[in-house]
């Protein structure tokens, strides 16, 4: 059996996810330069183990880069971004603790939209359909995954009336991938 892999262009990376009992596993294939933007999940622990090449992880105000071997743990609440600053693919595989749902849909909905060129890798809009697209999964995960930039506040202020607008044009959570034709 082969696993489904979900390519995100924008952000450089594929994931394939599995459980594994009361976690939510996810194996993580990043480009170099490739990686995510500062964002929280304010109630799950996230731990990456990195299995090859480089990986820079930002936790708050701290940097801490991490090779094959290593892993870096990042608490619920707190800050974090990574990028792999190596000149190879990096992997490395992230646990997450309780396991969630709204991640792996998270993710996947985020890389649907990267593929149907919605935003840019500093996660603003492509275009309207891009804004409305980002809108819904901000307010569709915000419990789960906080994206920090631009600030919460402001994002609820701009983003909501967009999420709303796309919610009545049909785009909801989970069904980015039909709805973008990916």
């Amino acid at each position: 059996m082969t696993e489904h892999v979900v390519d995100d262009p924008v952000l450089r990376q594929r994931y394939v996810f599995r459980r594994a009992g009361e976690t939510l596993e996810v194996d993580v294939w990043v480009d170099p330069g490739g990686g995510v933007v500062p964002h929280r999940h304010p109630d799950f622990e996230e731990r990456f183990e990195v299995l090859s090449g480089e990986i820079t992880f930002s936790l708050g105000r701290k940097r801490v880069r991490a090779g094959a071997g290593e892993s870096v743990v990042v608490a619920p609440g707190a800050s974090h971004s990574y990028r792999n600053s190596g000149s190879a693919i990096a992997q490395m595989r992230c646990f997450a603790d309780p396991p969630r749902a709204e991640l792996q849909g998270f993710l996947e909905d985020a890389a649907a939209l990267a593929r149907a060129g919605g935003y840019t890798r500093q996660a603003l809009p492509r275009s309207l359909r891009g804004l409305i697209g980002l809108a819904v999964i901000a307010r569709s995960y915000r419990a789960s995954t906080v994206i920090l930039r631009p600030p919460v506040w402001l994002q609820r202020i701009v983003l909501d009336p967009f999420a709303r607008l796309g919610a009545r044009r049909g785009l909801r959570a989970g069904h980015f991938a039909e709805v973008m034709g990916m």
